[in-house]
């Protein structure tokens, strides 16, 4: 599976942005996939998950703020991200899993396949 992440962009606080992550080579309702996210000397950090029955996981900082959804005719994943905060500029990178299980769907090591980032920059 080929992943590419776009959407990114600079955002004023309070606004909003919607990140997609399209998918080429296999097709993605087959897959787990999740957004994860790292901002400048931090760890990377799960953002949203949904898994191939169509349930989401959202990270706690992003409750009430993000929405992930799939459109299966597109074979892309989205990330809705509402009330945006200077704390959520990173770079969000999308990743989709063929065996991910509940129990690890939050950790990147059960990803098999990556998108190259895109940044997300929230000027306060």
């Amino acid at each position: 599976v080929q992943l590419q992440a776009s959407g990114g962009g600079l955002v004023q606080a309070g606004g909003s942005l919607r990140l997609s992550c399209a998918a080429s080579g296999r097709t993605l309702s087959s897959h787990a996939v999740a957004w994860f996210r790292q901002g400048s000397g931090k760890e990377r950090d799960f953002v949203a998950a949904i898994r191939r029955s169509g349930h989401t996981y959202i990270a706690d900082f992003g409750k009430g703020r993000f929405t992930i959804s799939r459109d299966n005719a597109k074979n892309t994943v989205y990330l809705q991200m509402n009330s945006l905060n200077s704390d959520d500029t990173a770079v969000y990178y999308c990743a989709a899993g063929e065996r991910t299980i509940l129990s690890t769907i939050r950790t990147a090591r059960a990803y098999d396949y990556w998108g190259q980032g895109t940044l997300v920059t929230v000027s306060s």
